[in-house]
C-alpha cells in the first residue's frame, strides 16, 4: 500500500529530529565544552556550542536569529503544506521535508536548552534540571555543534606568500545533524530539482506582479 503524502512527510521529519535530538543530548550531557573524541584522523566529536545558524554562521543578536528561524521553519511549513496539497513527487518532498526538519532541530536548541540543561563548561558537562532551572531564558538557548572533519590538517609552506607557515585545516567547521539535514538538502534541491524551484520562485513572482497590476 503506498503512503500518503503527509504520512510520508511527518515519518522523515520525525526520523531525522529524534536522530538530531539524541545525538545532541548525548554529546551536551556525557561531554565537557571543547572535548574531543577522535574517531579517526579526519574525523572528531567535538563538542561547541554557539549562538548562530547553520555551520556556526552568525546574524545579529541571540534573539534576532531565534526569531528569524521561527519565521523561516513556517515559510518553509507552508511550502510544504502547498507541495503536499499539489500532491508533487516523493522525491522533492523529501528534500523540503529535510531541509525543515533541519531547521526545527537547531530551533529546539534554542527554544528549550537553555531552559533543561545547565550550563556546559570546560571542566563539566551539562546535566538536566527543572524545566526554567536552566542556564538561559527561552529563546536564548546555544545550539550543540559536534562533528568535525579536517580533512587537511597541516603548515603551510613557508614559500606561499602571506600565509606561509601558518597553520591551515580543511574543513574547519564544526557542525551537528540539523545543519547537515539543511545543506544535504538545499544541495540536493539545486542539483537535481532545479526546475521545481524555479518554477515556484517564477510562479510568486508572476503571482505578484498580477496582484499589484489589479491594484
Amino acid at each position: 500500500m503506498k503512503i500518503g503524502r503527509g504520512a510520508y512527510v511527518s515519518i522523515i521529519i520525525a526520523v531525522l529530529l529524534v536522530i538530531d535530538q539524541v545525538i545532541k543530548i548525548t554529546v551536551k550531557l556525557n561531554m565537557c565544552l571543547g572535548e574531543e573524541i577522535r574517531i579517526a584522523d579526519w574525523f572528531l566529536i567535538k563538542f561547541i556550542e554557539n549562538n548562530g545558524m547553520a555551520w556556526g554562521m552568525e546574524l545579529g543578536s541571540k534573539m534576532f536569529l531565534s526569531l528569524f528561524r521561527i519565521v523561516a521553519v513556517i515559510a518553509i511549513a507552508w511550502y510544504l503544506l502547498r507541495l503536499i496539497k499539489e500532491k508533487v513527487g516523493y522525491g522533492y518532498l523529501a528534500v523540503v521535508a529535510m531541509i525543515w526538519a533541519g531547521a526545527v532541530g537547531n530551533i529546539f536548541d534554542s527554544l528549550f536548552y537553555g531552559q533543561i540543561f545547565t550550563e556546559s563548561t570546560f571542566y563539566s558537562a551539562s546535566v538536566l534540571t527543572d524545566f526554567g532551572a536552566g542556564y538561559a531564558p527561552i529563546l536564548m538557548g546555544k545550539v550543540v555543534d559536534m562533528f568535525y572533519f579536517p580533512i587537511i590538517n597541516t603548515i603551510l609552506p613557508d614559500w606561499i606568500p602571506f600565509w606561509g607557515g601558518e597553520h591551515f585545516v580543511f574543513f574547519s567547521p564544526i557542525f551537528n545533524f540539523a545543519d547537515a539535514c539543511i545543506s544535504v538538502g538545499v544541495i540536493t534541491m539545486l542539483l537535481f530539482f532545479r526546475k521545481r524551484l524555479d518554477a515556484d520562485l517564477s510562479h510568486k513572482d508572476t503571482t505578484t506582479t498580477s496582484s499589484d497590476e489589479n491594484k
